[in-house]
């Protein structure tokens, strides 16, 4: 079978293949083409991925190429992991909001709204050429912001988009063996959407040893989210919240440590952006292990994962604990097996809502667990949100819709509208302001003129 990777360049690019090389299995991927628009980009990452195969005889074959055409022709599936504007594109985000004392993350507040405004309409490009030159692939997008993307997708691809994410994973796991229990033995009541969902139970042989964490404090306070919103706090919601959470519930505490670390020279998009352009320039240089820079970035960038949350929580540096991955790229491989072999399996993914949630319409996409088997993936029954999670979650998916018809019609209206309705964002001026420094920052949200 075939995996074309959109965005194979990208730095994530090797999880995904370290992933792909541990499967032997009959029916699995034994064919992987790059496509990127970016050479340099490519050739580093195929001498990463040249290294890992190294010295295991049944290694997927690599190939890469900058025609779309060509990347997406034969393919079984296709993983979409661009990123419009690049590293430049997010440090430009943040800057923009943070001038403007509103939150600038990549996927949560204006710096969302502004990620999903150039990428939109170059998701729905690929997903048009997807439907017209591979029908029958499956569709498993990487690309933030994760459900608003996988939505805008699935406008062309319906139900053949399934969208990802590892921070729900990684929760669970966490939770799981907090529980003392096995992580493929639970199962994890998880809700919402992406990068806004509550885990409200953890169902381990029948039982739900979620109440009894909840009731201790020691345990709450011993592992990430445990830390950053503190165990008085996840009592009273009766639930443990996605980190991304707490740029909602810490707003105040969270922009001041991002416009601190803007002052500091080293907000997130900056350093990843100045970071990976050292790994791409050592990468390509001859008698070096691209690998081995490739594994020692990694690890940096894990370790420095949402500092910003952590030091306006006071709860200092990562655990060993918590710098394991939510491995997303297992998510993938998990998911591309249940699909080709028809290997059921319950994964939390980005799908159609369908009826799972009362308060929201069939085609809006939801975070949730889903069975998977070989017609894709079917979102389980959940019970209703309660109502703190209905006001964020009905709000976010408006703000996702204002961002989709303003991608479709160039209606600088609507998306003035989405910046203005979004919860972190307090105030309509400023979301006109936000805009207009958004489209000076970013040529590609030109169309924005209606």
């Amino acid at each position: 079978m075939k995996l074309t990777i959109l965005g194979g360049g990208g730095f994530r690019v090797p999880l995904v293949y370290g992933a792909l090389l541990g499967d032997h299995a009959e029916g699995r991927i034994d064919r992987v083409t790059l496509h990127d628009e970016d050479p340099a980009r490519l050739t580093a990452i195929s001498r990463v991925l040249a290294e890992q195969a190294r010295g295991i005889p049944d290694a997927p074959a690599v190939t890469a190429t900058r025609d779309l055409d060509e990347a997406l022709r034969g393919a079984d599936f296709v993983f979409s992991a661009i990123r419009v504007g690049g590293l430049q594109g997010r440090a430009d985000d943040e800057r923009v909001a943070l001038e403007q004392g509103v939150l600038g993350q990549e996927t949560v507040g204006a710096g969302g709204i502004a990620y999903g405004l150039r990428t939109v309409p170059v998701a729905r490009r690929i997903a048009r050429r997807i439907a017209e030159l591979a029908p029958d692939a499956w569709t498993i997008n990487f690309t933030n912001p994760a459900g608003l993307v996988t939505e805008a997708m699935a406008r062309d691809l319906g139900r053949r988009v399934i969208g990802i994410c590892d921070s729900p994973v990684g929760l669970g796991r966490r939770l799981a063996r907090l529980a003392g229990a096995r992580p493929d033995r639970a199962f994890v009541d998880y809700v919402g959407l992406n990068h806004l969902g509550w885990v409200r139970g953890l169902h381990v042989d029948g039982r739900d040893e979620l109440p009894r964490l909840l009731a201790d404090t020691k345990a709450l306070e011993s592992f990430e989210e445990g830390r950053l919103f503190g165990a008085d706090w996840i009592r009273s919601l009766g639930a443990v919240p996605n980190e991304y959470l707490h740029y909602y519930y810490f707003n105040r505490e969270a922009v001041a440590a991002y416009r601190q670390a803007q002052r500091d020279g080293r907000t997130r998009g900056a350093f990843l952006r100045d970071q990976q352009a050292g790994f791409y320039a050592e990468a390509a240089r001859e008698g070096t292990s691209a690998r081995a820079a490739w594994e020692r970035t990694l690890a940096e960038r894990e370790a420095t994962y949402m500092a910003e949350n952590r030091e306006a929580a006071g709860v200092g540096e990562r655990d060993e604990d918590d710098l394991e991955s939510g491995g997303y790229e297992k998510v993938a491989l998990a998911l591309m097996r249940a699909i080709a072999r028809d290997e059921r399996t319950t994964l939390i993914l980005n799908v159609p809502n369908r009826t799972t949630l009362s308060v929201l319409d069939a085609d809006a996409v939801i975070e949730v667990p889903c069975l998977v088997d070989a017609s894709g993936a079917h979102p389980l029954a959940a019970s209703p949100l309660p109502y703190h999670a209905v006001g964020l979650v009905t709000a976010v998916k408006a703000v996702e819709r204002e961002v989709l018809a303003a991608a479709e019609s160039g209606s600088r209206a609507a998306a003035v509208k989405a910046f203005a309705l979004h919860p972190l964002v307090d105030s309509a001026a400023v979301a006109r302001t936000l805009l207009d420094g958004y489209v000076e920052a970013h040529p590609g949200l030109s169309y924005l003129r209606g």
